[in-house]
């Protein structure tokens, strides 16, 4: 296993915080993502210059949530909020089970338009397109804003220049009733894209064959940033699709530059807005659109962000466009990637084909298929599915060609929305099929049956294995343009100002957050500690059971003893004094957490009196779930490795401690300040001090209010 790289008032809202946060320079070098992250966040220290790692309160430009509208309904309303903070940062895009008619589908529809119209909130109904490529058209997603959705793949925002990323359900009802909710800034990574495409090689192809040749975490949970000669000539329709499927290769943004590539593709949209009326001097031009407008654009022309020398980057990483040739993902796995041309030779036979979903559903990606399906028919025994990425998009595609040409080789439409890819309405791979999709993601079961296999490739390629019934490339694509059918060029960078490291500036805490954290140590030595071992699956849906219940079984699929262990050794401990929270202080391996969105995984620990929990790393999902039921988690890896190699069975995790305990005490006492991340442990060997990275003042304000529930709750109250 690879471990993952230590994290070493509204005049015009996007004009004004433009303007506001581009005034001075920081003394501190940021990268862009950085910098865009510091205009967002709220109640900064004075002087405070973000940075990865840091935890900070964002304040979003805008929210999405699509067909999920509906828990999210129902989370705001159970937290007792009746009032959206600011409508104008909310948008609803109802897109995932657009094909489903049915009277309880409807319904649930009916009710999210419903409150969307109470609210006042922009709302986009089934059939309008998939809500990311929504946002992208109608500018919700903008260069140097920050933009999150309720969505694994608001990462795609990054193609136009903007920080996209995920949220969970919790986090949009926080920003619906407060405007804001806490975030970690991920670690940096820059993937440096040099050459030149041949021709006939795509933005899919570049996703693809990152996915498969940097395929141990290098990217994991981190956000990206695509620099380097090569992205000049990328299309911004390749760089959305690019930035979308940073997603399936781990990371949590993924962001190009605003260069003049994009802001020629803002040009042409609004040259298309104004052609929405006839022109006439006795007709008044029609309004300005509320997001993509001259005057935003020039003031993006005005003070464009880069990043800032000697801003730092946990990993550099470089990949040769030149040496790239059109490459397939699968079967079932991104982390496989092949030479299209060296897959072709295997001839492997198809019965479902897809250009459907946000990743490749564009025009281009249509006009790029139809070119290949021209006056052909679509094979004997296949089955092609299309759907455009928007309504918008299809009606473009109309008026160009593309798409009666798709129609007339035999291609069947579907509705524009996630449909197949998400694995809901018609079309789905059955038993034993194979597919081959332009969609982002090829996980077992995902599109179809578990038993069936799924490929991802180009529009194009998609296309041209639909007409010829096995996977293999258009007749257009001329081979002897093309680089040798090798693996392509690509490798980490070694750069020396990745190992430095920017120390932490010490804040003052928030009032009522403890100084320290002490108690007993207790020692998991394994990796990958999933969140069914941490509290079992069979408990998960027993809405009726209490904490003290969860206190009893909590860790009970990896240790049984565990609770009734750290039971006896609560009595024994007691704080130094009133600003030190004493409790079971829990320390395991890398990725601890990780497995499903069950909070109960967090909520059982914090029972059980585990206050605090370090780690080599944590699973995105399980931090998000601690943080947000008050269960402070911090990463430690020197203490980690210390530990294993002392207690660890033959000196490493994932065999338990030496005398075959899986909970490993020894006595040890620990203290962590909180002032300055100093770690004390004392113990039999004597006394030894650590370095970790505190938690900001965001989280420190959901503990003191105990949770993000707590914290929505005291926003109310203020407001009212």
């Amino acid at each position: 296993m690879r471990l993952p790289p230590r994290i070493s008032s509204r005049v015009h809202p996007q004009t004004a915080r433009f303007f506001a946060s581009s005034a001075s320079t920081p003394r501190i070098p940021q990268t862009i993502i950085e910098k865009v992250v510091q205009k967002y966040s709220a109640g900064l220290p004075n002087g405070k210059v973000v940075k990865a790692g840091d935890y900070v309160m964002i304040r979003p430009e805008h929210v999405m949530t699509h067909d999920n509208t509906g828990p999210v309904i129902s989370k705001f309303k159970s937290i007792g909020a009746t009032k959206i903070t600011d409508p104008r940062q909310t948008v609803f895009t109802l897109d995932h089970d657009v094909q489903n008619k049915s009277d309880k589908n409807l319904a649930k529809y009916a009710t999210i338009e419903a409150f969307a119209r109470t609210h006042g909130i922009d709302f986009y109904p089934a059939g309008r397109g998939i809500g990311h490529q929504v946002l992208v058209e109608e500018g919700y997603a903008f260069p140097h804003t920050l933009t999150v959705a309720s969505d694994s793949h608001s990462n795609m925002y990054g193609g136009v220049a903007c920080v996209g990323t995920p949220i969970v359900r919790t986090d949009a009802a926080a920003l619906w009733a407060t405007g804001k909710t806490w975030w970690q800034v991920p670690r940096m990574v820059k993937v440096e894209l040099r050459g030149k495409l041949a021709p006939g090689v795509t933005g899919k192809d570049v996703i693809v064959a990152l996915c498969g040749s940097f395929n141990n975490d290098e990217v994991l949970n981190a956000a990206i940033e695509f620099t380097g000669e090569g992205i000049s000539a990328l299309s911004v329709d390749d760089r959305l699709t690019i930035s979308n499927m940073t997603t399936e290769w781990g990371a949590l943004v993924g962001v190009f530059p605003a260069d003049e590539m994009l802001f020629g593709w803002y040009e042409n949209a609004l040259k298309k807005l104004e052609q929405r009326t006839f022109a006439s001097e006795s007709i008044p031009p029609p309004p300005e659109h509320p997001r993509i407008n001259r005057r935003r654009l020039d003031a993006l022309r005005a003070t464009n962000l880069t990043s800032d020398i000697g801003a730092q980057y946990s990993t550099h990483l470089i990949f040769d466009l030149s040496t790239l040739v059109p490459h397939v993902s699968g079967p079932n796995s991104v982390k496989v990637s092949t030479p299209l041309p060296k897959l072709e030779s295997q001839q492997i036979g198809i019965q479902k084909a897809y250009l459907v979903s946000c990743t490749n559903s564009r025009v281009s990606d249509i006009a790029a298929a139809a070119s290949v399906v021209e006056g052909k028919k679509i094979a004997d025994g296949v089955d092609f599915y299309v759907a455009a990425a928007s309504s918008q998009v299809q009606a473009e595609a109309e008026k160009l060609g593309h798409w009666d040409k798709l129609v007339a080789a035999g291609a069947k439409v579907l509705p524009a929305g996630c449909g197949p890819c998400i694995g809901l309405g018609t079309g789905l791979l059955e038993e034993g099929e194979v597919g081959i999709s332009a969609t982002n993601r090829n996980y077992k079961g995902r599109m179809g049956h578990p038993k069936a296999q799924a490929y991802l490739a180009s529009p194009a390629v998609v296309a041209a294995s639909a007409v010829k019934g096995f996977i293999c490339s258009p007749s257009s694509l001329d081979a002897t343009s093309l680089p040798p059918a090798d693996a392509p060029t690509f490798y980490i960078a070694s750069d020396p100002s990745n190992a430095v490291e920017i120390p932490q500036a010490e804040e003052p805490l928030f009032p009522g957050f403890p100084a320290a954290f002490s108690g007993r140590l207790l020692f998991a030595p394994q990796d990958n500690l999933n969140t069914d071992a941490l509290y079992p699956g069979k408990y998960t849906y027993q809405d009726d059971i209490t904490l003290e219940r969860q206190a009893e079984v909590v860790m009970e699929n990896y240790d049984p003893s565990f609770a009734a262990h750290v039971a006896t050794v609560l009595p024994t401990l007691s704080a130094s004094d009133e600003s030190t929270k004493s409790g079971v202080v829990l320390v395991s391996g890398y990725n601890f957490g990780t497995g499903s969105s069950r909070e109960q995984a967090a909520t059982a620990l914090k029972a059980a009196g585990v206050p605090l929990v370090i780690a080599g790393s944590f699973g995105d999902i399980f931090k998000r779930n601690a943080i947000n039921n008050g269960l402070v988690c911090l990463e430690c890896p020197e203490l980690v490795a210390d530990l294993t190699a002392t207690y660890g069975k033959d000196g490493v995790r994932g065999a338990g401690g030496r005398e075959g305990e899986l909970t490993v005490d020894k006595g040890h006492e620990i203290r962590v300040s909180m002032t300055d991340g100093k770690i004390t442990l004392c113990g039999p060997g004597g006394e030894k001090t650590y370095k970790v990275r505190t938690v900001g003042a965001s989280v420190q304000e959901l503990w003191v209010c105990g949770g993000l529930e707590g914290f929505i709750l005291k926003s109310i109250r203020t407001q009212a």
